[in-house]
């Protein structure tokens, strides 16, 4: 594990309140913008033809910007990170000057390159939408869950140790499977079950606009679903204790009882969940073309083939846009389906 240092944990504390990013723990990178499934609550499949991805070069650049910031992770999104014909020869590059790696991915890949990436990446969060066929079905893709069983089983026959979660968007096509893709997870046998909501407001996945409400339609719950959401999460509730406690759920029964008042809210009849984030000035995202935003949902600043990531993070404008965020008032962050916390002391590597 990473020892962080008492100049770094100053450093991170200097960040919140100057608002000058003095600190970076986190960077989202997007090696890949296309995917290989094609989800019914996501449109970056959409848009495969147009690919877009991040280079040897592009990475080595923006290694004097990691290091000046004591960068700790670099978590590997997408799209499909490891379509990418270069991937672990970015890791390599990361890697080799001490910075973890935790790869978000389909799953789809994982047997085919499983003996590289226990060699070159740290943790992997595979996507779970359900059961077999559910699965599959929401996936959009014949087999999706076969393959990343076998993903799975290939990792860990290499290293049985190896740290596996799962993360399952709760929407109207799953939410009455809650309780199977628990099992589903154990039967996986992954070490770890996040839940959020699917976020259907923002032009984040590959939207060239938010959804309009027929599209929303198709994955928010209805209003006539939110009793049938609510008894379900007190069934969860009641029925998965010893996962709450162990932390194989990964979310407090608060945290969950929160999908229930997102929905809600989306219908007008509750306020959305208060949440304390501190995404933009302990983590950035860089796209697949190079743009960098200060979170997956908020408007890029700028672009790191024009400039130095540390440059774009402080410029004038990115400072004066963390001082004048609020996040009580902002509208994406009021209705955003996920948060990051991360407190100076927390090192990022060891959550």
């Amino acid at each position: 594990m990473f020892k962080q240092s008492i100049y770094h944990t100053y450093q991170r504390y200097r960040t919140l309140r100057t608002h000058n990013i003095t600190a970076l723990p986190i960077v989202i990178l997007m090696p890949h913008s296309a995917c290989n499934c094609r989800c019914v609550m996501c449109d970056i499949w959409k848009d495969n033809k147009n690919l877009k991805q991040l280079t040897e070069n592009d990475i080595a650049g923006l290694l004097s910007s990691l290091k000046k910031l004591g960068t700790r992770q670099v978590v590997m999104s997408g799209g499909e990170a490891l379509l990418n014909q270069n991937f672990f020869s970015l890791c390599r590059i990361l890697k080799q000057h001490g910075i973890s790696i935790c790869l978000l991915s389909t799953g789809l890949l994982l047997k085919r390159y499983a003996n590289s990436i226990v060699e070159w990446v740290d943790e992997v969060i595979v996507s779970l939408d359900g059961d077999e066929p559910l699965h599959d079905a929401i996936r959009n893709m014949s087999g999706a869950y076969s393959k990343l069983k076998e993903g799975v089983l290939s990792v860990r026959t290499i290293n049985p140790g190896y740290k596996i979660t799962g993360r399952s968007v709760i929407h109207k096509l799953n939410f009455h499977a809650w309780p199977q893709i628990i099992h589903s997870a154990k039967e996986l046998e992954l070490n770890q079950i996040s839940f959020l909501p699917a976020d259907v407001s923002s032009e984040a996945f590959n939207r060239t606009m938010p959804w309009e409400a027929p599209r929303q339609a198709e994955v928010m719950l209805s209003m006539t679903d939110l009793p049938i959401l609510q008894s379900i999460i007190h069934h969860l509730i009641e029925t998965f204790d010893h996962e709450f406690n162990s932390g194989f759920i990964a979310e407090s029964r608060d945290k969950i009882r929160q999908i229930y008042t997102y929905y809600s809210a989306l219908h007008g009849l509750s306020n959305f969940p208060r949440k304390k984030c501190n995404a933009p000035w302990v983590s950035a995202v860089v796209e697949a073309d190079g743009n960098v935003r200060p979170c997956f949902f908020l408007p890029a600043f700028d672009n790191i083939r024009n400039r130095p990531l540390d440059e774009i993070l402080n410029s004038a404008s990115a400072i004066s846009f963390r001082q004048e965020l609020d996040m009580d008032k902002n509208p994406q962050c009021k209705s955003c389906v996920c948060s990051l916390q991360l407190n100076p002391r927390t090192n990022p590597v060891n959550l």
